[in-house]
């Protein structure tokens, strides 16, 4: 199996990449169309940005579909088109996954730069805290990355996500470790941030579904230690501890359960599917660990517009695509597929991703009316010999070792 590259590499990548990219589209961004909810009129060009972790501690799970996003504007610019899509390094904008920060860089990225349509946010705080003042402001987003379910739940008409939500990931995570361990007793831990907390109310309601006996524990994601829940788990005794929450908590988290003596199979979601998790834990800690994702890493042999992918985005970032590459792809071809039709505002694309329908490389992509995705199939990777492998679609997936 193929091993996830650490997150510094990517980055170094992504700031030459968005250097060039920059270059390459100054010529343009002077015509830009007024963003928002104007009409477009004769626009050479509109303005795309994107959101997220860039440069903070689980910034390696935004690099890989903001990677995907700059890989999907660059093949469609270079086709010449009537009408480019500027998607220069300044409008990607570094929240470093804080909801109280994105705010902020909306409000630059509405009233300053003048984006018609966003990327993002990747996580699911930020993009609570931002989702209103999109709506309000007519600019269409598409989320490669955020999984909150309640994000679908506030009757934002511009939002929407091409990942399936953990009230389809905690229950597909459930299924395959009751196939998989037959756990009587699990503890459910998250820290305190929104996607943390989402996931792991997600994660004990499957395993309560399911019968068994579940314990919950929070902590602060700043806490100098975890202690109290180590010592929790060590009272506990639990078949199986699963963790709601990012990798760089999840491998400190899971470094001091082994080292406090608590040898429970280790099963985590989508937020801690990188090798931060691994080497955050320990390589000999983190074996066997599981992890969940609403996402497929085109690890291996692949084929089709998987294996097309996989190689275009080898050969343009010297990496192979990391979790929610595919997905930033399939975010940015939707505004593409926008563009080509003609539609140059916030309200024009709005309207023409609720009818919009393609084979994505990630999954096919077609959006209910609130914004969700249509497909919602889990995939489940583990840790083998410090590395992360894929294992296969949760249905049929099975544990190794």
């Amino acid at each position: 199996m193929a091993a996830l590259r650490p997150k510094i590499t990517r980055l170094t990548g992504v700031l030459a990449t968005g250097m060039a990219l920059s270059l390459a589209l100054a010529g343009c961004a002077g015509n830009s169309s007024d963003g928002g909810g104007g009409t477009g009129g004769n626009a050479s060009s509109i303005k795309i940005g994107f959101m997220g972790d860039l440069t903070g501690e689980n910034s390696g799970i935004v690099i890989p579909p903001l990677n995907g996003a700059i890989l999907a504007f660059e093949e469609y610019n270079a086709k010449n088109p009537k009408v480019k899509i500027d998607f220069n390094k300044d409008l990607h904008y570094d929240s470093q996954g804080k909801s109280d920060i994105a705010p902020n860089l909306v409000t630059k990225a509405i009233s300053q730069d003048k984006v018609t349509g966003l990327i993002g946010p990747a996580f699911s705080g930020e993009s609570k805290s931002v989702g209103k003042q999109l709506d309000e402001n007519k600019i269409p987003s598409v989320s490669p990355s955020a999984t909150n379910p309640g994000l679908a739940q506030n009757g934002w008409k511009y939002w929407h996500r091409v990942v399936a939500n953990d009230n389809d990931q905690g229950p597909g995570i459930a299924d395959f470790m009751m196939r998989a361990k037959s756990p009587k007793k699990v503890l459910v831990v998250s820290d305190d941030q929104e996607y943390s907390i989402g996931l792991a109310e997600a994660l004990a309601k499957a395993f309560k579904d399911k019968g068994t006996t579940v314990e919950t524990d929070k902590f602060s994601k700043d806490s100098p230690n975890y202690n109290p829940t180590a010592n929790k788990a060590t009272a506990f005794q639990p078949d199986l501890i699963a963790f709601g929450g990012y990798y760089a908590q999840g491998g400190k988290l899971l470094k001091q359960l082994r080292d406090a003596g608590v040898k429970a199979p280790f099963v985590t979601g989508d937020g801690s599917l990188d090798a931060g998790l691994v080497s955050g834990a320990g390589a000999q800690n983190a074996e066997g660990a599981v992890i969940g994702c609403p996402c497929k890493i085109p690890f291996g042999s692949v084929t089709g517009p998987l294996k097309d992918f996989k190689d275009k985005y080898k050969a343009r970032f010297n990496t192979d695509p990391q979790i929610y590459a595919a997905e930033g792809y399939d975010a940015a071809t939707a505004f593409i597929k926008a563009v080509e039709a003609g539609k140059t505002s916030g309200d024009d694309i709005n309207e023409f991703l609720k009818t919009l329908s393609f084979e994505g490389v990630s999954k096919p992509i077609k959006f209910k009316d609130n914004g969700e995705p249509q497909a919602n199939s889990i995939f489940v990777y583990q840790v083998k010999a410090g590395q992360i492998g894929l294992l296969g679609d949760s249905t049929q997936a099975k544990l190794e070792g």
